[in-house]
């Protein structure tokens, strides 16, 4: 259990981690169960970051300060998924689109993709006032982590012979995400009422249909799509947070 969550965290996180992680091919997916629990951590780390940059620097800056730790803390490996899948989807078929995502260089689609992505959650969090914002930071990383064991199930891997999709889809267990889903609405509910419930819904919601739509355009998962979706599931609950807060709804 141990190694499983040692894998968990250095795997999501650059946290120089002691010990030794669980091997083998289906280490990453037993491992999964850790990955909500890495993402609050991850949530608490950047609302305590928060709290203090609030006081040296005014709401934009700090804002972009508290991203700026989130990425670098998680060595930005969802953010490269999400580039990788929309470089890939200017591809004429499957194999074309395989083969661009595999490039490690980046293209126009995705370094446009990641400019907005990063503009809209630097914008929705230095739109929230501070006794709802240390909330979305610990709630966000932990739904953003969810995502892939909630909606991961409900599709095949794209390539299973190969990559770390295939290898974490064939091994994660179909109920563990709906146990995760549950306590972290529960938890929701405890920060922001009903409407974090709805909150959460509506960022896992667009994260199937994103997932559905990859599907669709590769024949199935791949571990940069599973990827992009813990991108856009931190991304709608910021956004969700921001509109919510907008409107007085929490």
């Amino acid at each position: 259990m141990i190694a499983s969550l040692i894998l968990a965290v250095r795997f999501l996180t650059i946290a120089p981690v002691p010990g030794r992680e669980a091997e083998g091919p289906a280490a990453l997916g037993r491992a999964a169960g850790w990955f909500p629990i890495v993402g609050l951590g991850l949530g608490a780390a950047l609302a305590f970051a928060d709290q203090w940059l609030r006081l040296a620097f005014p709401p934009l800056l700090s804002s972009a300060l508290v991203l700026s730790l989130w990425k670098i803390a998680t060595g930005a490996i969802h953010l490269d998924g999400l580039a990788d899948c929309l470089d890939g989807l200017g591809g004429r078929d499957r194999l074309e689109r395989f083969a661009i995502m595999r490039d490690s260089r980046i293209g126009a689609f995705g370094a446009i993709g990641l400019i907005l992505c990063l503009s809209i959650g630097l914008h929705a969090l230095a739109e929230m006032s501070a006794g709802i914002r240390w909330r979305i930071l610990l709630l966000a990383p932990a739904v953003g982590r969810l995502a892939p064991i909630l909606i991961g199930p409900w599709f095949r891997a794209a390539t299973p012979e190969r990559g770390t999709g295939g290898l974490f889809l064939g091994a994660v267990s179909p109920w563990m995400g709906a146990v995760y889903w549950a306590a972290t609405s529960a938890l929701a509910a405890w920060l922001l009422g009903p409407m974090g419930v709805v909150a959460i819904a509506v960022a896992l919601s667009a994260v199937w249909l994103w997932s559905a739509f990859l599907a669709g355009r590769l024949g199935g998962l791949t571990g940069d799509a599973l990827g992009a979706g813990v991108e856009l599931g931190e991304l709608c609950v910021l956004m969700a947070g921001a509109a919510l807060a907008h409107r007085g709804l929490i």
